[in-house]
């Protein structure tokens, strides 16, 4: 396919604008001025519309392809959100309109669905209350950790580290430095969890908390996990929750029964939305009743007479996180992804991806090894290791299974396990597709055992095949773009 200025005509237009009438008012130095037309492509409106809409059969996406990749639950979205997150009532408000006043009723729609999914997360999670404002789930995350530090300051205490598992996603790590604290690693044991008698050993009074999945990377649900956030209170921590993987236990356990002080959800995971290509996010964050003077400002409540409005005297809390009230757009598709599918519905979710992740840990375990093995939850993690033995690395599985349709598994994390294939169905997808899925990994596995060096090339059937990415990110050349 050519790119778009390699079909270019000169002379050709699709658009003839007329000559503007509006005087210009600013002075621009000549040296500014441009001197010569941009290089933009000539063509008619025809042709444009035939070049992306050529393009956009090429995208891949959860609508056109099975999108496996573990950790992140990219499930299908429902488009009955999508419709309803267009409606002009929502879309077309403005943030700052008056919340009662003043033509004020137009937004309490918008605020009613705020209260109403505050009060959801907190049925689904345990928790007291949630500020909506997050971005992203990494948004989220480092919420949580201010209002761990808020919390640690109002009580005087001088605490200096926080707990992150080796197997942890490296947005925790991140979130805890970028609050001032330091990180020590627990590592995992033989079985894939935290090692118990390793947190045992590293807990202190400097210890402010511990961010923790739950079940974790690995797909592995820790059944010390009420033990762990124990001992993480006896030293006056906090337990963090990162609700990556709340997939795998939604409807079935709850967050605050653990004993976790701070939860984040991310929206776009398991409710739902869309998720991918770097956004958009929503990462809402609930506390116990002891953080609830340090949430975010600011915070919808319920007037007495049914109406709602936004709470912005909080002395005690950490301030703004993010500009109004979050990505609204998203929070409501979550809202009627809820409601859609009810109390049962939310229990079938975690049902389905389980028994997914757990069909696929079966059929694969005879090719790929399995470095942690028994039941996973909501992702299973296999390992190339056997397959790189004969020259092929879990990157060229990945490239592979592009050639066949499919989306690649997240490969090389977590990275406590050597060429992961870290897989996640989720439980919208079908026997049939997971059957595919499946039986196409088997002929990989085949193929590298018999012909390894056909695949070294994948993919094939792309319009870029494999490209050298540790130089392309090492160096990066945009002089040209």
């Amino acid at each position: 396919m050519k790119l778009i200025f390699e079909k270019s005509i000169p002379g050709r237009r699709g658009v003839l604008p007329a000559k503007s009438d509006v005087p210009t008012t600013i002075d621009i130095k000549n040296e500014l001025l441009r001197q010569n037309d941009a290089e933009l492509s000539e063509l008619s409106e025809l042709d444009v519309v035939r070049h992306f809409t050529e393009l956009s059969h090429r995208n891949f996406g959860v609508d056109t392809n099975f999108y496996p990749l573990g950790s992140c639950t990219m499930k299908y979205n429902p488009k009955v959100a999508e419709r309803i997150a267009a409606f002009p009532g929502f879309a077309d408000l403005h943030p700052l309109m008056p919340q009662l006043r003043m033509g004020g009723l137009l937004t309490q729609g918008a605020l009613k669905v705020l209260y109403e999914m505050d009060m959801l997360l907190r049925e689904i999670t345990g928790m007291a209350g949630f500020t909506m404002q997050p971005l992203a789930g990494a948004h989220g995350e480092l919420t949580g950790i201010m209002i761990t530090a808020a919390y640690h300051r109002d009580k005087g205490n001088k605490k200096t580290t926080v707990l992150i598992p080796d197997s942890a996603h490296g947005t925790n790590p991140a979130s805890a430095a970028i609050a001032g604290y330091k990180v020590v690693t627990v590592p995992s044991n033989k079985n894939g969890v935290m090692d118990l008698d390793a947190l045992k050993s590293m807990i202190n009074d400097q210890t402010a908390g511990l961010m923790l999945t739950c079940p974790n990377t690995l797909g592995i649900f820790n059944s010390h996990i009420k033990e762990i956030c124990d001992i993480i209170h006896s030293v006056d921590g906090l337990a963090y929750y990162d609700g990556a993987n709340l997939n795998a236990i939604i409807g079935k356990a709850c967050p605050a029964d653990f004993g976790f002080d701070i939860v984040h959800l991310n929206l776009h995971k398991t409710f739902a939305t869309p998720h991918g290509g770097g956004g958009p996010g929503a990462g809402p964050v609930g506390v116990t009743d002891k953080l609830l003077d340090y949430l975010p400002v600011s915070i919808v409540v319920k007037r007495n007479d049914g109406t709602y409005a936004l709470e912005y005297d909080r002395p005690k809390s950490i301030g703004y996180i993010a500009p109004f009230y979050g990505n609204f757009g998203i929070i409501l598709r979550a809202y009627v992804y809820i409601l859609m599918l009810g109390k049962e519905g939310l229990k079938r979710i975690a049902e389905n991806a389980v028994l997914n992740a757990n069909y696929i840990r079966v059929k694969l375990q005879k090719y790929y090894d399995l470095p942690y093995p028994g039941l996973c939850k909501h992702e299973c993690v296999f390992s190339a290791s056997r397959q790189a033995k004969k020259g092929v690395h879990a990157i060229d599985i990945a490239k592979s299974l592009i050639d066949a349709g499919f989306h690649p598994p997240t490969v090389y994390f977590p990275t406590i396990v050597p060429e992961a294939l870290m897989i996640e169905p989720t439980e919208t997808e079908s026997k049939e597709t997971l059957d595919g899925f499946i039986d196409t990994m088997i002929t990989i596995a085949k193929t590298a055992e018999s012909q390894p060096e056909k695949l070294k090339s994948s993919p094939n059937t792309t319009p870029v095949s494999r490209l050298d990415e540790a130089s392309a990110a090492r160096n990066l050349d945009i002089a040209s773009l």
